[in-house]
C-alpha cells in the first residue's frame, strides 16, 4: 500500500509539470483528489488495514492529500497571474477618453420644505423636538382639550391601531405633532420655545388630503407671550419661508380645542395667473394656518401653572406650504414617484 502511495505521488509530479491552463489543472483535481480519485480511493482503505499498519499508513495518505492540494493551488495562482499580465500586455486604456458621467440626484420638495423650515426656526431661537408616530389617545386628545365625543375620534377619522377602554391605552396613528409637544411640556418646564415637524395621519384622500401627511407646529410656553407676539412670530416666519418683504396677513376668529382665543391666517394672494398663486401679492385672501394661544386647560392638563405661564402655538401642512411655494396643484403628487415630476420640481 505504500509503495502504492510512492507510485501516485511520483504520477502527479509528473502531470502537474506539464500543465498549462485551469482546464488541464482541473482535470488532474478531478484525477487524484475526485470523488473517485487515486488518493480519495487510497483513504478508503485506511479502515481496512490492520491496527498496526493503519497509524502509518493513514498519515502518509493525508500528508500526500496536503500536497497535492497544495501544489495545485500553487500551479492555479502561477496561471491566474500569467493570465493577468498577459491581459495588462495585450490589452491598453486610452487614457484620453472622457470619464463617466454621474448622475445627479433632486432633492424631494418636502425634504426640502422642512429643512427650510427649520433652518428658519433655528434662526430664531426655537429648539426641534421629536416623538413616536403612534401614540396614546390621552396625548392626541384628552391632554388637548378635545372632548370624548368629537368626530376626530371616531374610527372613520383616525386610525385607532388598537382600541380598548381606557383613553390611555387606546394606541393610534397621530393625527397631529401636537403629541410631541404634551410629551414635551409633561418632562419640561416653562419657558418654552419649541417646534416639531413630522408625519401625521387621517383617513381622508382627494386632491388636497392625503391618508399620511406631514405637518409642522410651533409651541411657546412663557409669563409674557400674548398675541401680539404670536402675530410677529408668524410674520416673520411667513416672510422667511416666501421669500418676500411684505405679506399682508388678517387674523380672523375661529375655534380649536386646544386654543383660546383661537385663529385662522390669511395672507394676501395674487391668483391672476391661471394655475399660480403669488403669496404677499394681490388683492385675494388665502387661508394659509391656524393659530392661537394656548388654551389653560391644555397647560394645566400637563402641569404647568395656568395662573402664571401662558403661550401661542400654530401648526401647518408641510406639503401645503410647498404648495404654495412652488405652484403644485395636487397633493397626491407629492407621493407619486414619478420620475418626470421629481425632475421637475425637486431641487
Amino acid at each position: 500500500m505504500l509503495k502504492e502511495l510512492d507510485s501516485i505521488y511520483q504520477e502527479f509530479k509528473s502531470s502537474i509539470k506539464v500543465v498549462e491552463n485551469e482546464n488541464e489543472l482541473n482535470d488532474i483535481r478531478v484525477k487524484f483528489l475526485g470523488k473517485n480519485g487515486s488518493v480519495t480511493n487510497e483513504a478508503k482503505k485506511i479502515a481496512l488495514v490492520s491496527q498496526d499498519e493503519k497509524k502509518e499508513f493513514g498519515a502518509k495518505v493525508n500528508k500526500l492529500k496536503d500536497y497535492i492540494q497544495k501544489e495545485i493551488q500553487k500551479v492555479k495562482n502561477y496561471i491566474e497571474e500569467k493570465v493577468l499580465n498577459e491581459k495588462l500586455k495585450n490589452e491598453s486604456i486610452d487614457v484620453t477618453l472622457p470619464g463617466r458621467g454621474y448622475q445627479r440626484g433632486k432633492v424631494h420638495p418636502i425634504s426640502y420644505t422642512i429643512d427650510k423650515i427649520k433652518n428658519i426656526f433655528y434662526s430664531m431661537g426655537f429648539k426641534h423636538i421629536d416623538g413616536p408616530d403612534i401614540d396614546n389617545e390621552w396625548n392626541n386628545f384628552t391632554a388637548l382639550n378635545i372632548p370624548e365625543n368629537h368626530p376626530a375620534r371616531q374610527m372613520h377619522d383616525t386610525f385607532y391601531v388598537e382600541k380598548k377602554s381606557e383613553d390611555k391605552d387606546n394606541l393610534l396613528l397621530r393625527t397631529h405633532t401636537s403629541t410631541v409637544q404634551i410629551r414635551y411640556m409633561l418632562k419640561n418646564k416653562p419657558p418654552l420655545k419649541i417646534f416639531s415637524v413630522g408625519k401625521v395621519y387621517r383617513s381622508d384622500y382627494d386632491a388636497t388630503h392625503t391618508p399620511m401627511f406631514h405637518q409642522f407646529e410651533c409651541l411657546v410656553v412663557d409669563e409674557k407671550s400674548n398675541v401680539m407676539d404670536l402675530q410677529a412670530c408668524l410674520k416673520c416666519f411667513l416672510r422667511l419661508f416666501f421669500d418676500s418683504d411684505q405679506i399682508p396677513m388678517r387674523f380672523r376668529s375661529s375655534y380649536f380645542p386646544f386654543t383660546e382665543p383661537s385663529f385662522e391666517v390669511d395672507v394676501k394672494c395674487d391668483r391672476s395667473k391661471k394655475g399660480e398663486i403669488q403669496i404677499g401679492k394681490g388683492d385675494d385672501w388665502l387661508e394659509i394656518l391656524g393659530c392661537g394661544m394656548v388654551n389653560q386647560k391644555v397647560l394645566e392638563n400637563v402641569g404647568i401653572d395656568s395662573s402664571k405661564y401662558q403661550g401661542f402655538a400654530f401648526g401647518v401642512g408641510v406639503e401645503r406650504l410647498a404648495m404654495l411655494k412652488y405652484n403644485i396643484s395636487d397633493l397626491r403628487s407629492f407621493f407619486e414617484g414619478d420620475i418626470r415630476w421629481l425632475n421637475h420640481y425637486g431641487f
